[in-house]
């Protein structure tokens, strides 16, 4: 039988949401897009089928607030933005690289464990 858990195994954890965002729908997909320099929000748009314009700003409002990326906008005609990761974003790249290699090995059975789970639910 396991240890019982100790109560206080998360006292000194902050009460707020958790400061990684790389859970969500799209922050992953943004450091991905950025990992290889700075690129202008229509290009991140294009790439990121699917996101809202509102979402692509939010998302990387976050980000940058986080410290992930940086957003620089240059004075011309006509306006030019570029994100960019910063080394803290950069730093999730690895993490990001070891949950795709968790994926690419253990898919299929991730993938048989719940077929077998609504067979046996259902």
């Amino acid at each position: 039988m396991a240890e019982p858990l100790d109560p206080d195994m998360f006292t000194g954890c902050p009460p707020v949401a958790a400061p990684i965002r790389i859970g969500d729908k799209w922050t992953a997909k943004l450091i991905r897009c950025l990992e290889s320099g700075p690129r202008r929000f229509k290009e991140l748009q294009t790439t990121l089928r699917g996101i809202t314009p509102k979402v692509l700003t939010e998302s990387l409002r976050a980000m940058e607030r986080d410290g992930f990326l940086t957003r620089t906008a240059y004075d011309e005609i006509p306006p030019r933005v570029e994100y960019e990761l910063t080394d803290l974003g950069r730093s999730l790249i690895g993490p990001m690289n070891a949950g795709c290699e968790w994926s690419r090995n253990h898919l299929a059975d991730l993938m048989h464990a719940r077929e077998a789970w609504y067979e046996a639910a259902g």
